[in-house]
């Protein structure tokens, strides 16, 4: 009995995947925009710059409240703790724009392979 019921189940996985696999290329026959892909990308990299820069924002205003509590500090250990905080924050926002950075090549990047398919396709 426990057998069976494997086998149903490996069967009935087969008959789904299969049927998956048997439905793809009715949708592969459908025109497809020659540069669809790229124009994803840039549209995925804008995002992810979008969301870079918003991290980045926020990596901003950490370093200003750190700074605001630092010259609020009244006793050396909460000076300390302070400066530990305020170089943490510098340190987050650094990197922040590091990616920040980065991000905005790899745009770059999609957007000029975008421009030389549109350029190949006229």
């Amino acid at each position: 009995m426990h057998l069976t019921t494997r086998l149903a189940g490996a069967l009935a996985g087969s008959a789904l995947s299969l049927g998956v696999l048997a439905a793809a290329p009715a949708t592969a026959g459908e025109p497809v925009e020659p540069c669809a892909k790229q124009q994803q990308k840039v549209d995925d990299a804008e995002a992810a710059l979008e969301k870079v820069t918003a991290v980045f924002e926020r990596q901003k205003d950490k370093v200003e409240k750190a700074r605001r509590q630092k010259g609020e500090a009244d006793t050396p250990r909460e000076e300390k703790a302070a400066d530990r905080a305020l170089e943490r924050a510098k340190d987050g926002r650094d990197e922040a724009r590091k990616d920040k950075k980065a991000q905005k090549q790899r745009l770059a990047r999609a957007e000029e392979r975008l421009e030389e398919c549109q350029a190949e396709q006229a």
